[in-house]
């Protein structure tokens, strides 16, 4: 698994970008600031395809289930690693999810 940073893509299961905001820049890989809990929730998601009269597109991230180091921290927060996984405020409620697409680093990585 690998470290998550800012320019890492996460998208939602129709394709949407989350805009991620790293909530400290102390810590980085290559220069870019890692994500740590929260950062992947209550982010935006823009450009979701998934629209229509009674369709709600994912806007925002919702809790993340699974994704952040056990063994990994910054200032007491794990870190957020590839495996991540969580909801979205898309519809149906309840099943899109917001992963990992793209790492956009090959350098950090942790098992857990």
């Amino acid at each position: 698994m690998r470290w998550i940073h800012r320019d890492s893509l996460i998208t939602c299961g129709h394709d949407g970008r989350v805009k991620n905001r790293p909530s400290q820049d102390w810590v980085t890989v290559r220069g870019v600031p890692v994500l740590v809990r929260p950062d992947p929730e209550g982010r935006d998601i823009t450009a979701c395809p998934n629209y229509g009269p009674t369709i709600k597109p994912c806007l925002h991230t919702l809790t993340v289930t699974v994704g952040y180091s056990t063994w990994v921290r910054v200032d007491r927060q794990p870190v957020v690693l590839s495996h991540l996984d969580g909801l979205t405020d898309g519809t149906p409620p309840g099943t899109v999810h917001h992963q990992v697409r793209d790492v956009r680093q090959g350098f950090l990585g942790a098992d857990a």
